[in-house]
């Protein structure tokens, strides 16, 4: 069984469900709410565990009824967490509108996942046992180098998930082996809207990249072969919150196990495409037994 570590953030979702999210100024009526836990790092470490890896978790949370929540929730889904810190004050918040189409609008908060700016003892430890790190950035950006560099050291294969999207330093990219940009995110870090265009030039720092395309399905560029594009099956999305993430988690199950990328992209793909048929992020996502009888070679 493959080993994943993640290091990221953990946050509860707070989620209104409307038909047509608000304009600036402007104020609609609601159909739902629901208080979910999320967060991309905790997202993607429930991903990978429901996906049928052995995951832990490295983070924080606060020491609020929410934090008690997120933790449970963690270990109810089968991810370690003797690497998740509590700290005074609040635990992270994700506040979401998910309109009619399944789109979403969010502001997070970071709470404890703020305090979260280095390697605590007993990290590097736990990184250097895994056989890949997952990162993203909803955590203090010191934190998530210091975790890249863990894994460059010992020879751990680093996925990283550039969101929110922002400037990445020149070292961090150095010591990613696989990133995985939305095509927005491709396009903030490159100035370039063509998910192509976008691939090719992030090759340039980084070995191999995997641009998600939503309904599209995604796009795989490694230096030395043409970018080739993997197709997503086809349907009605209830709510997006968390498909990235899925997709993420997955895939790195998948190449733990040794499958061919394009197979891998095909399963990650197969475990989003669940994913938003169902509301909320965490809750959403499939179980390995529901993708193997949903993906078709």
């Amino acid at each position: 069984m493959t080993h994943i570590a993640v290091l990221g953030s953990t946050n509860m979702d707070l989620v209104a469900y409307v038909e047509k999210a608000p304009q600036r100024g402007e104020t609609v009526t609601g159909r739902d709410f629901r208080t979910i836990p999320g967060g991309k790092g905790a997202n993607q470490a429930i991903a990978a565990a429901r996906a049928g890896a052995t995951v832990s978790m490295i983070g924080a949370v606060g020491n609020d009824a929410f934090g008690a929540r997120l933790r449970s929730t963690l270990e109810h889904s089968g991810v370690t967490t003797d690497h998740l810190r509590t700290t005074e004050g609040p635990s992270g918040t994700a506040h979401i509108v998910v309109d009619d189409e399944g789109g979403n609008a969010i502001v997070v908060i970071p709470g404890a996942n703020g305090t979260v700016d280095h390697l605590a003892p007993g990290d590097e430890g736990l990184i250097a046992s895994a056989d890949a790190l997952l990162l993203q950035l909803e955590i203090p950006l010191a934190a998530v180098l210091a975790g890249a560099r863990a894994a460059r050291d010992h020879g751990v294969r680093t996925v990283l998930t550039p969101a929110p999207a922002q400037p990445l330093p020149p070292e961090l990219l150095a010591a990613t082996d696989l990133l995985v940009p939305n095509e927005h995110e491709a396009a903030a870090l490159t100035g370039l809207t063509d998910p192509h265009d976008a691939a090719t030039a992030l090759l340039e720092r980084v070995p191999e990249v995997v641009v998600t395309l939503g309904a599209a399905g995604s796009l795989h560029a490694t230096r030395g072969a043409e970018p080739a594009t993997v197709p997503a099956p086809q349907v009605t999305a209830v709510d997006s919150t968390g498909a990235g993430d899925t997709f993420v988690g997955t895939l790195a199950v998948a190449l733990g196990e040794g499958r061919p990328m394009r197979e891998a992209l095909e399963w990650a793909a197969t475990a989003a495409a669940l994913s938003v048929q169902r509301p909320g992020a965490s809750a959403s996502m499939p179980y390995r037994a529901e993708i193997e009888a949903g993906y078709t070679a």
